[in-house]
């Protein structure tokens, strides 16, 4: 799969669903994990993140809003239940992309929803765990970025093989001097025409 991720929480207050959430995305295999004006201590965080994430993956906390800083072209994505967000099965993630959960009695702050490139939902009914929620998302951009075969049309049918990789000549090279001015014996690994 190509691209990254990484995935954080805001203004949290309970330490064990950070932990849950950073066990997931180490499990997942995010790029880094963050939090920002959030109550993490991994030694709280510890006794859900049974994987120790933060030893395996990196890890930053950022006191406020102002003082995050993600890798440039990274998109921020909010996941919060709000009515102007995109359901996430319609979502089509970002190759480069930080995704920010809010509070487990609140939501993602007014300044933290103005710095997010997108905002996400899960269609449920009601808001559910962080932890939880941040897994169901990282499972959506591995299954929807990565390389899986189809489904099957019927329950218990076998899956499509993936098709093989065709690997081909360096095409674009071999046809690119043809609009050279330089004669053929001068092109790089191209001494035969």
């Amino acid at each position: 799969m190509r691209g990254y991720f990484g995935i954080g929480a805001e203004r949290i207050s309970k330490p064990m669903n950070v932990g849950s959430l950073f066990r997931s995305a180490h499990a997942f295999g995010a790029d880094f994990m963050f939090t920002v004006n959030a109550n993490y201590s991994r030694r709280s965080g510890g006794q859900t993140d049974t994987s120790d994430a933060p030893a395996h993956v990196p890890f930053y906390s950022f006191p406020t809003i102002n003082d995050m800083v993600l890798p440039e072209g990274c998109e921020l994505v909010g996941i919060e239940l709000i009515e102007d967000a995109v359901d996430l099965p319609s979502f089509r993630h970002p190759r480069q992309a930080a995704y920010i959960l809010g509070p487990e009695r609140g939501s993602l702050s007014p300044e933290m929803i103005e710095k997010c490139a997108y905002t996400i939902k899960i269609p449920t009914k009601f808001c559910i765990n962080v932890g939880l929620a941040g897994a169901i998302v990282m499972y959506d951009r591995v299954k929807s970025l990565g390389k899986f075969a189809r489904r099957p049309v019927m329950p218990g049918a076998e899956p499509e093989a993936l098709p093989e990789h065709a690997h081909g000549g360096p095409v674009l090279r071999t046809q690119m001097y043809k609009y050279l001015d330089t004669p053929p014996e001068t092109h790089y690994g191209n001494e035969e025409e």
